[in-house]
């Protein structure tokens, strides 16, 4: 009895074998046809470099500096008499700023003045005693002698008015140093010396007048740009934007006055000045602005979207999508960045597609699916 059961146990677990190895085989075919079908590529977003005009612009910060700026003092001891002027007010060329006591001076102009019309009186008679002898001078009337001495008289005289004249004109300048006026059109700064002060000859500044309009915004820039600033001069004049920090105004032109003479050695740049006429005193002296100097415009300069750069050891990459799909790494030389784009001088091709989304995930050789933004409105 034992032998009839073990070998009927021994049958069951055959027949149980083969049908779990039938079961089995399927499953198994199925799993390893599953394995051998291609995987989806990774998703990337890519856009086409493009050419277009795009301008070559030099990008720094500079600083607000009057074209003048003028120390008022005076050329003479005396007193203020009037301040005819306020703190911070913007005066013309050739307004009182200052009135001093000038009554001296004015005495002094009127001695000569006086000197002058005596000194012409005694002319006036020796010139009619010269002309009277000399008509009778030669009916003998007159002596040689007594008519020289009369003419001599006569030309000293001339001398002496002149000598009065130019006492004169000496004593109204010197009058016109109690009137102290503006030497140029600007903004006045502090006055720091009121009325009723005592002041001497060039001592120290009454006030300060600073021209703001036109005014000079300088720049310091390498002097690996010389050649290009030159060259951009020698066209034309070259346009120079700038913003102040904290106006929210659109951003003020002018253009290059000038470059400075020398490089300066120690930090191998050289100073720019460019003109701004400030009609509505948006820059103001002493300002720090950001500057963007416009060079030329390259016509045919081949842009990418910045997100399309990569960082590495080696320096800067793109990946770029081949006609199967595939991913290649790129390296590109970056020019600039311009309005949001970034200018390749080496490494792209117009029309290269070259992925700005899904990077993290790529290698040279991985397979891609391209995909396109959201509909607009989508949430998901």
């Amino acid at each position: 009895m034992r032998q009839v059961i073990w070998a009927g146990a021994l049958v069951g677990a055959v027949v149980a074998s083969a049908v779990l190895y039938e079961a089995a085989v399927p499953h198994a075919a199925h799993s390893q046809a599953a394995g051998q079908r291609p995987q989806a590529g990774v998703p990337v977003r890519i856009v086409e470099a493009v050419t277009k005009p795009t301008p070559v612009e030099l990008n720094t910060i500079g600083s607000v500096q009057t074209i003048a700026s003028v120390a008022v003092k005076s050329r003479v001891d005396a007193v203020i008499d009037q301040v005819l002027v306020k703190d911070g007010q913007f005066v013309k060329a050739g307004d009182v700023l200052f009135q001093l006591d000038s009554r001296a001076s004015q005495a002094t102009m009127h001695q000569a003045e006086a000197t002058l019309a005596r000194d012409q009186a005694q002319l006036a008679n020796a010139q009619r005693i010269s002309n009277r002898e000399k008509s009778l001078i030669e009916k003998s009337f007159v002596s040689q002698q007594q008519f020289d001495t009369d003419s001599a008289t006569a030309t000293a005289l001339e001398a002496t008015v002149r000598a009065d004249q130019a006492q004169l004109e000496a004593a109204k300048v010197q009058l016109s140093y109690y009137t102290i006026i503006a030497p140029i059109d600007g903004r006045v700064g502090l006055i720091a010396i009121k009325q009723g002060n005592s002041i001497k000859a060039n001592d120290v500044p009454l006030a300060t007048v600073n021209q703001i309009q036109p005014i000079y915004v300088s720049i310091a820039l390498p002097q690996g740009n010389l050649p290009d600033i030159r060259a951009a001069m020698a066209k034309g004049p070259v346009t120079v934007q700038v913003r102040a920090q904290g106006d929210k105004g659109p951003p003020i032109s002018g253009k290059i006055a000038f470059f400075e003479n020398t490089i300066d050695s120690n930090s191998g740049t050289i100073n720019v000045r460019s003109t701004f006429e400030n009609a509505d005193q948006r820059l103001w002296p002493g300002q720090f602005v950001n500057v963007t100097v416009l060079v030329r415009t390259d016509p045919n300069a081949l842009i990418i979207p910045p997100a399309a750069v990569q960082a590495g050891q080696s320096g800067t990459y793109v990946f770029v999508i081949k006609d199967d799909n595939t991913a290649e790494i790129r390296p590109v030389t970056v020019d600039r960045t311009v309005d949001g784009n970034v200018v390749i001088s080496n490494g792209l091709n117009p029309g290269d597609k070259v992925v700005t989304d899904g990077q993290l995930r790529l290698n040279s050789g991985t397979h891609v699916q391209i995909v396109s933004d959201a509909p607009k409105g989508d949430a998901s």
